[in-house]
């Protein structure tokens, strides 16, 4: 078994995003914003996420997000 997701959290929909029509990135963990990305890093998200299954898309959400390494959340 790998480090990442030891604990299979990402089996669930944790995290959640929406596309404006600005091509801004509203990421929520839980359903509570947690990051809005925009500009080429809104297009690298959106590059990234495009047509992968719901688990990868998870965890470059963790990922971009970056407070989700310590284990504890």
């Amino acid at each position: 078994m790998t480090n990442i997701d030891k604990r299979n959290r990402f089996a669930e929909q944790v995290f959640t995003y929406r596309i404006s029509k600005d091509n801004k990135v509203f990421i929520s963990w839980y359903g509570k914003l947690v990051m809005i990305l925009k500009g080429q890093k809104a297009k690298r998200f959106i590059r990234r996420v495009e047509g992968v299954d719901d688990r990868t898309a998870q965890l470059e959400m963790a990922r971009i997000t970056g407070n989700f390494k310590r284990g504890n959340e």
